[in-house]
């Protein structure tokens, strides 16, 4: 009898009722055990042929361990009683004694019969009987288990101390620096400054590029170019999420998510080459570019495959934090007249160089102006815009960068300048401040003369003058434009020089 007979004798009331009529039930029960089939016995013994699970159709007994119970009258010989019955090699000793107790209290009640259990615990297929040790006894030691490398827990850092840091990643196409939103991300922040300090951005890459959209990094996974098809997938499902109302705008930083899964942010970070207001409140934005807008760009314009993974590897060769540095003074923002009379600029440009004296007794804030906007790099990588032949070349637009201004930059340096008019002529080389129709709108395009213009004279600020490089205006006035009087050719204002002259 297996245990699924065992269960139908004890849990039907018509069986119960038979035995308590008849106690001799159970002899008979403990004769029927020596009908089992071959197949039984062989997969009780662990036997050749012994099918996989206990041959019972009881669908609760295919899926626990099988033995076999037999039961014996009190009046049965000693040689019964002694029996070695065998039960399957699966049978856990504990269940064993506890299934034990169950039902021989439930036997007794029914019989007078005594459930003998013999719990097999020997390789060789037989019952064995094991004395129970009533000392205490050690736990056997475990295994030894292989070893494995534990992460060590990442720095901690403080808000406070977040605010006065800045991320440095060195790429292998320029330097970005980030810093954080502390207040916005705390926990986005400390894990990716705890990263940066553990050197673990070294030898990762941006694997992912859309061209004036978003450029992506952080994967563990892009430090081994081996890997490439895996590329975007590691480093998730670290952190939960942390919207909050910051916009996703040009230069900032948000965590990478894994579809649908707000709460799937890790190491992975991309940075917005343009405003991605689509974004906003849907991902977790925790930093800013603050220097290297132009690296992003750079990087942004790499050619992409179809899957918009980067073709060329862009590395960052080495990320680390530093103390953000005390803000740089604006130049020339309390310089004399007198002191800025000992600089001239020079304009390198496609076509050559252009050398301007500037007249600070006449227009000071003008050339004040002038002079911090070349010494910042603001005019650089701009074009000359406007080309009428004849009467002005005209230029320093900051609109027209190859880079745009940051927000920073732009609150920094750019203002509306109040006129200067003064007795200085329009004449050929004078440079003077464009602007719209409201007096008060020049701010940083300017404009050379190619002739003398009597008609300007008064109603715009004259601050400086050509001193050298007059020849490189005269080629700029003669470029072919078209109707709007744009230049058909580009003609690049490489960069703006301030140089320190001998008066």
């Amino acid at each position: 009898m297996n245990v699924c007979t065992v269960r139908r004798v004890l849990e039907s009331p018509e069986r119960k009722r038979r035995v308590s009529s008849s106690p001799s039930l159970a002899l008979r029960a403990f004769k029927m055990s020596n009908l089992q089939t071959r197949a039984e016995r062989a997969f009780h013994r662990g036997g050749a042929g012994a099918p996989d699970r206990c041959p019972s159709a009881h669908a609760s007994c295919r899926e626990e361990p099988i033995f076999n119970f037999f039961t014996v009258p009190l009046s049965a010989s000693r040689e019964a009683r002694g029996a070695e019955f065998s039960i399957c090699s699966k049978l856990h000793e504990a269940k064993g004694k506890a299934l034990l107790r169950k039902w021989s209290a439930q036997w007794r009640r029914v019989g007078g019969s005594v459930l003998l259990l013999t719990c097999f615990l020997s390789p060789d297929g037989f019952a064995q009987t094991q004395p129970r040790s009533t000392r205490p006894r050690a736990a056997s030691p475990a295994p030894p288990k292989p070893a494995t490398a534990v992460s060590p827990p990442l720095p901690f850092f403080t808000e406070q101390e977040l605010r006065g840091l800045q991320a440095v990643l060195e790429t292998s196409m320029g330097q970005i620096v980030l810093e954080f939103f502390p207040d916005l991300a705390p926990m986005h922040v400390n894990y990716f400054a705890g990263l940066v300090k553990t050197g673990f951005y070294d030898g990762t890459t941006f694997h992912r590029v859309i061209l004036r959209g978003i450029i992506q990094g952080g994967d563990p996974l892009s430090k081994d170019p081996l890997k490439k098809s895996l590329y975007g997938t590691g480093g998730l499902k670290k952190l939960k999420a942390e919207f909050s109302k910051q916009p996703h705008v040009r230069g900032t930083v948000s965590a990478v998510l894994l579809p649908g899964d707000p709460n799937s942010a890790g190491s992975q970070f991309f940075i917005c080459v343009s405003d991605q207001a689509q974004l906003d409140g849907q991902y977790t934005a925790w930093g800013r570019v603050v220097e290297g807008m132009d690296v992003v760009d750079k990087i942004s314009a790499l050619p992409a495959g179809s899957d918009q993974m980067a073709q060329e590897r862009i590395e960052i060769r080495k990320a680390f934090l530093r103390p953000i540095p005390p803000p740089q003074p604006i130049p020339f923002v309390d310089a004399t007249p007198e002191a800025m009379r000992s600089y001239r600029v020079r304009l390198v440009t496609t076509l050559g160089n252009i050398d301007i004296d500037v007249f600070p007794d006449q227009a000071p804030e003008t050339v004040r102006n002038f002079l911090k906007l070349s010494k910042a790099g603001l005019f650089d990588d701009t074009v000359w815009h406007r080309v009428v032949a004849g009467f002005v070349v005209q230029g320093g637009d900051v609109a027209t960068r190859t880079v745009p201004l940051t927000a920073e930059q732009a609150a920094k340096y750019l203002r509306n300048l109040q006129p200067e008019f003064s007795d200085l002529k329009h004449e050929k080389g004078s440079v003077s401040m464009a602007r719209g129709e409201a007096l008060d709108s020049a701010s940083t395009s300017f404009f050379i003369c190619l002739a003398p213009q009597p008609s300007l004279d008064g109603k715009y600020t004259v601050f400086g003058k050509v001193v050298a490089g007059l020849e490189v205006v005269d080629k700029m006035g003669a470029a072919p434009v078209f109707d709007n009087e744009k230049p058909k050719g580009r003609i690049d204002l490489i960069r703006a020089d301030v140089v320190e002259v001998k008066r």
